[in-house]
């Protein structure tokens, strides 16, 4: 029999668990039971959690014990690994599909049941037979499903487990964390035997983790189980914070530097000038040790007592680090940091908002390659999960060399990060959606819109539904063509932008993928449009030539009864 690993506490901003397992052979060859438990750095712990794995390998296929140990490793491995912006089952799906197909091609069969704990939320990832169970105050609550076929002679058949199939459907449930509640898995060896009324006396009867999962195993064997018997435990005794800003404000708890002067060092940087204050931030011009330029941002000292500004300074830099790339700014490291600041690269050029007001609507050439680019860099933030929110002219810079830079995160949102004030509407009203104004959540949608209303503009010098004002009553019909005001707007892009530009989201590109692709076609010419008639291209012109055609048929058919 296996001792118990003691139970432990796990912390990070706030989350305290503390944890306890103990799995058993019983009358059985082989543990095929499998249990997997990962308490990373507090930082990643904040955006990834905590995982809590139980796999039960199935003793008629090649190997269970293979599986469901190679499963969790997997598992371990994987789900740290991919972006820290993807939500936490985006992250669990995409990794157990892939390892699903490498247990089938080697004949290798699995159960799995498997816990996050971020914050105040937990997200459970199932499939097969191992249970997951939730007990407060006396009260036990399976969340999990059975995936057994229900038929008597087949009542311990799997119907759908990792391996089994080509295609893998996992159970996901996201729910709310209850401060005090026990969050238990447990194996088929253990509940089948048991049943839930026994599991929920014994979770009554001791307090202490150890003691708990000892005897749920324990007394499942010695009801007669003659199966693998393992459970987990997972105690909350404190819940953790709401949003990924407020952890990052409590992991770095770093004072407002003072006001810096030129020719200042500060930590490494030499001060070169102070750019200026907005309401939200405070910006510096400094150089490092090889005399490149960087931009400092801080708080401006009114808002030194307000978290929510930390948190958002904070939650900005911490998007654009996972976001590095062509289209954005390079975030300096800051190994030694011991203020409240962030560092990026300054690239010298204009935005698009001053090239505008200096030289007017741009060419179709510059706007086409602009809208590119535009539309990749939206496209790679959205496959990170992260919506910028706030997507015009203003904070897109053309650099020296011609590249585009996606700037100002202060108001970017990621799904399950980031916390969703109702009835917030950020950004600049005429880039907003028509449904972010009708309570819609945050979505990918409402980047590709302003992003549809930032290139007409640049093309036309006009906004398709009008300058829209703060407080005004707003009313989204049919955009207005750009060809109206550039006539000389392809009719291709004319087209594609009206379906860009749509009030109704279910009648625009659904992402920016597909929106690439069109645009690519469009100006390959092989966008297969149906071409416009006449009399809607010209009507003037068809109505003057069948006006004149008549005049002649008349004139003819006069000279012919004259010489009748």
């Amino acid at each position: 029999m296996n001792q118990p690993l003691p139970q432990k506490p796990a912390t990070a901003t706030g989350l305290h668990l503390r944890f306890a397992e103990f799995s058993a052979t019983g009358p059985r060859a082989e543990n095929q039971d499998a249990t997997r438990l990962v308490t990373p750095a507090p930082a990643l712990a904040a955006s990834k959690g905590y995982l809590f794995a139980l796999a039960d390998g199935v003793s008629q296929c090649v190997d269970g014990g293979l599986a469901s140990r190679s499963t969790l490793q997997a598992l371990a491995l994987d789900y740290y690994s991919t972006p820290e912006t993807w939500g936490v089952a985006q992250a669990l799906d995409r990794l157990l599909v892939a390892h699903n197909r490498w247990l089938l091609a080697n004949g290798l069969l699995t159960t799995l049941s498997a816990l996050v704990l971020r914050g105040r939320r937990f997200t459970l990832a199932h499939v097969g037979d191992c249970r997951a169970y939730r007990w407060l105050d006396g009260t036990l609550q399976r969340i999990s499903d059975d995936h057994l076929w229900q038929q008597p002679d087949m009542q311990h058949v799997l119907k759908r487990a990792l391996g089994l199939d080509q295609y893998l459907v996992m159970d996901y449930l996201d729910g709310e964390l209850r401060q005090g509640e026990r969050l238990l898995l447990v194996s088929d060896g253990v509940w089948a035997t048991l049943g839930d009324g026994r599991i929920r006396s014994i979770l009554d009867e001791q307090e202490d983790l150890d003691a708990a999962a000892r005897t749920l195993v324990n007394a499942a064997h010695l009801a007669g189980s003659q199966d693998n018997a393992t459970a987990l435990l997972i105690q909350v005794d404190q819940l953790g914070a709401d949003t990924l800003g407020d952890t990052l404000i409590q992991l770095h708890q770093w004072p407002l530097p003072a006001a810096l002067k030129a020719g200042q060092s500060f930590e490494g940087w030499q001060v070169q000038e102070h750019l200026g204050d907005s309401r939200q931030s405070t910006l510096y011009r400094v150089q490092d040790a090889r005399q490149r330029h960087w931009l400092l941002k801080t708080l401006p000292r009114s808002r030194q007592d307000d978290a929510s500004a930390g948190q958002a300074l904070l939650l900005e830099e911490w998007f654009l680090r996972r976001v590095a790339g062509r289209f954005f700014p390079q975030i300096h490291p800051l190994p030694d940091r011991q203020h409240l600041y962030y560092v990026m690269r300054e690239y010298p050029g204009q935005t698009l908002a001053q090239i505008f007001a200096e030289h007017g609507p741009l060419e179709l050439s510059r706007l086409l390659s602009l809208a590119r680019e535009l539309i990749s860099a939206i496209g790679l933030l959205h496959r990170r999960n992260i919506l910028h929110r706030d997507i015009k002219p203003e904070n897109l810079l053309i650099d020296a060399r011609g590249d585009l830079r996606v700037l100002d995160f202060g108001l970017a949102f990621c799904p399950g990060l980031s916390a969703d004030a109702p009835g917030d509407v950020p950004g600049t009203p005429s880039f907003i959606a028509p449904e972010a104004f009708e309570g819609a959540p945050p979505a990918p949608a409402l980047d590709l819109y302003a992003a549809s209303v930032t290139l007409y503009f640049l093309l036309t010098g006009h906004y398709p539904h009008g300058e829209i004002e703060a407080f005004q009553h707003r009313h989204f019909g049919h955009p207005v063509s750009a060809s109206r005001y550039r006539p000389d707007t392809p009719e291709w892009l004319d087209r594609h932008l009206d379906k860009a530009l749509q009030a109704d989201p279910a009648k625009r590109f659904e992402t920016a993928e597909h929106w690439l692709l069109e645009l690519r076609q469009g100006e390959t010419g092989s966008l297969n449009l149906r071409p416009r008639p006449l009399l809607e291209r010209e009507p003037m012109k068809v109505w003057r030539a069948v006006a004149l055609v008549s005049l002649m048929l008349n004139l003819l058919l006069w000279i012919w009864l004259l010489k009748r």
